[in-house]
């Protein structure tokens, strides 16, 4: 589950809470998108509490469609997850921001581990929102124009008439998951 949700915020850009709170009902594999609910798109932690609630900012609520290859990894992972929400501990509730960063994430991304368990480094210093960063930055290299961007990544652009009048277009929406197949498959092929 833990790689999923790390692969899962890498390839979708998706916040922390956003992915966290992510309800079967805002996943749809068939048509190949899932959804940030504008009431309830995030997970909430504060003084030992968690609650779901809107996502950071209005724009963040959206769809998000998704590369067909994780659209097959989320398929495979909910045939034997019997619970509503798609990335949970082992007892079905909700993660622990602060435990999955301390437990899964740092020992992987960091390396360490005792000797017989000994994990090498994926790239020390990266961070959990550092995925979204990484999106970001292959949305830019794939050539994504800046309103494709803003969407998937739930921004708000600072020009309102770029932002009302331009739409992203299916074949715009094509070229940037292919990309993002192809980057995949790189990724998927080395060492």
């Amino acid at each position: 589950m833990a790689r999923l949700l790390v692969i899962t915020a890498a390839w979708t850009g998706c916040r922390w809470g956003e992915l966290a709170a992510l309800h079967r009902d805002n996943l749809d594999l068939d048509a190949g998108w899932l959804v940030v609910d504008a009431e309830v798109g995030s997970l909430h932690e504060s003084r030992g509490r968690r609650w779901l609630g809107p996502p950071k900012t209005p724009s963040s609520a959206r769809t998000i469609v998704l590369p067909p290859f994780l659209v097959r990894l989320l398929g495979r992972h909910l045939e034997t997850h019997p619970f509503e929400f798609v990335f949970t501990n082992a007892c079905g509730t909700w993660l622990w921001r602060s435990s999955f960063d301390r437990r899964v994430l740092r020992p992987a991304i960091d390396g360490g581990g005792r000797a017989a368990v000994r994990l090498y480094a994926v790239q020390p210093g990266l961070t959990f929102h550092g995925l979204r960063h990484s999106h970001k930055t292959w949305l830019i290299a794939g050539g994504a124009p800046e309103i494709a961007q803003a969407r998937r990544l739930g921004h708000h652009l600072p020009n309102r008439v770029v932002e009302v009048y331009s739409h992203v277009a299916p074949e715009v929406e094509t070229r940037l998951l292919a990309d993002l197949r192809r980057r995949w498959l790189k990724a998927t092929r080395s060492p």
